[in-house]
């Protein structure tokens, strides 16, 4: 029996890390040992902060209503403006409010008047 040689899988494997690491700097783009190193910890990056980008998303559709609830009235708050959604009966959410405040105020100025009459009921 021939002597079978595994260089050519352990080239696809390298080339495939390589490919990966392509447009790092210095030797990361090119040494196989680095290469590998410096994919792994930017896939474990990559892997947390798809987690994180939805905490940062929903970080800015709060900070987006609330200011479109203090620029109708500046005695309600976004806590309060939820609570009133909530006593309301309105489901809507976070995302979908903070749009309507962009790009649809008279909209969204409607539901503030809903969830300031829920709040005064």
């Amino acid at each position: 029996m021939s002597r079978v040689k595994g260089g050519t899988t352990t080239h696809a494997r390298h080339k495939k890390v390589i490919k990966a690491a392509k447009g790092y700097y210095g030797r990361r783009k090119n040494t196989f040992k680095v290469a590998r190193q410096a994919v792994d910890k930017a896939n474990q990056y990559a892997t947390r902060d798809r987690k994180n980008r939805k905490r940062n998303f929903r970080a800015l559709w709060i900070q987006r209503i609330n200011a479109a609830v203090r620029a109708h009235d500046e005695a309600l708050t976004y806590s309060r403006f939820i609570n009133g959604l909530t006593l309301a009966g309105i489901e809507v959410d976070r995302k979908v409010l903070a749009d309507l405040a962009v790009h649809e105020p008279d909209a969204f100025n409607a539901i503030v008047d809903q969830a300031k009459g829920a709040l005064a009921a």
